[in-house]
């Protein structure tokens, strides 16, 4: 007849006689269906023993041949972390086994005083002692997280309150500047129209235009931030062909750059052809950074601009030598309404990379800069090439 056992103990002494007797005890009819033992001489062995089968308690001898007193402890920990250990020591040792209760293990036993019923008796205690500190464990770690999570939420939510209020303030700022404009050509062509001349009048009519164009384009980079934030931002892959669509996007702010009397060079690499892409995400990335390589440049500079076709990835590199951007300024590039120190009186919202990081990442890609003050900026965008 196989009989099974509930509780296995691995027992490590190396002295035969004792190691005996204390089968005996385990095996007495009370007990002999409730436990099963295997004993082992030498600490090596015990844990050769532990990645081999797995065991409910443990009983150790702190005076082993390969091992001395509470040295024997961390191995057996380390490898065996679950499992309750009850030391065995001679009535000389007691502070010693006191102390390797307090390293970890659940309990001691004088070995002259251990009878059946006390060695039983402690082997059931660590074993109940030892699950209920590993339940307590899981619950500790268990609150440890939800404390964590819930400390990251409320950070995460101040850092929201924070941004809108931040939001609110530098939008009401970008706003406020081309309303004064308005109000001030307006009340100009109200008080003195009549001692205005028709070229003065045509000029505060353009600037109120202007002021109005540049408070619409505020209002729709806002709105498009506001979309990409809600997860509206989609992307609709076309058929597209992507060289050609880059020349038109060269001429487009070519006119821009011929003001500054700057030189726009375009090249292409690698095979390109049809392939899938959103056309109007392309274009907010590619305009955007375009722009800003040409607004941020010195007259009679280059902007260049490069598309470099690989198996997987299409890399769009545009590079100019322009004022460049404080390394400080890099953390928060691509955050709404922010501007580099050194731009002065060059217009902008602050919002066009922004965008275009919110476009790059809705198409599945990755933007990256390089920049250095007084020398330059390289902007590299990496964006997944889906053929047809």
């Amino acid at each position: 007849m196989v009989v099974s056992y509930s509780v296995k103990i691995l027992l490590i002494e190396d002295n035969l006689p004792y190691a005996r007797l204390l089968e005996e005890f385990i095996m007495q009819e009370d007990h002999s269906q409730e436990f099963t033992l295997v004993h082992v001489k030498r600490l090596g062995e015990a844990l050769q023993e532990l990645t081999q089968r797995n065991y409910n308690v443990i009983l150790l001898d702190l005076t082993l041949p390969d091992s001395e007193g509470l040295l024997s402890l961390p191995p057996l920990i380390g490898q065996a972390p679950s499992i309750p250990i009850v030391v065995l020591t001679n009535t000389n040792d007691e502070q010693l086994a006191i102390e390797a209760v307090r390293q970890g293990a659940q309990d001691y036993l004088i070995k002259r005083q251990v009878n059946p019923d006390m060695l039983v008796r402690s082997l059931r205690y660590a074993i109940e002692r030892k699950q209920l500190l590993e339940s307590l464990r899981t619950v500790n770690e268990t609150l440890q997280i939800r404390v964590e999570e819930r400390t990251a939420e409320l950070v995460k939510a101040n850092e929201v309150s924070q941004f809108k209020s931040e939001f609110v303030s530098m939008l009401s700022h970008d706003i406020r500047n081309p309303l004064n404009i308005i109000l001030l050509a307006a009340g100009l062509l109200q008080n003195y129209d009549e001692k205005l001349t028709k070229e003065k009048k045509l000029n505060h009519l353009q600037m109120i235009r202007s002021a109005i164009k540049n408070m619409a384009q505020l209002l729709d980079e806002v709105s498009f931030i506001g979309e990409a934030d809600s997860t509206k931002l989609g992307c609709e892959l076309l058929s597209l062909d992507l060289e050609a669509f880059c020349h038109q996007l060269v001429e487009e702010v070519r006119l821009m750059a011929d003001e500054k009397d700057m030189t726009l060079v375009f090249a292409s690499f690698g095979q390109l052809g049809e392939a899938l892409w959103d056309k109007s995400l392309l274009r907010h990335i590619l305009s955007n950074l375009l722009s800003n390589a040409i607004k941020y440049s010195l007259s009679g500079g280059i902007v260049r601009f490069e598309i470099i076709g690989q198996e997987k990835t299409v890399i769009f590199r545009i590079q100019d030598w322009g004022i460049g951007i404080p390394q400080e300024d890099q953390k928060r590039l691509f955050q709404p309404f922010q501007r580099a120190e050194n731009v002065g009186r060059i217009p902008g919202t602050g919002m066009g990379l922004a965008i275009a990081k919110k476009c790059v990442e809705a198409h599945g890609g990755e933007i990256l800069v390089n920049s250095q003050v007084g020398v330059g900026t390289t902007f590299t965008v990496t964006l997944p090439l889906i053929r047809i």
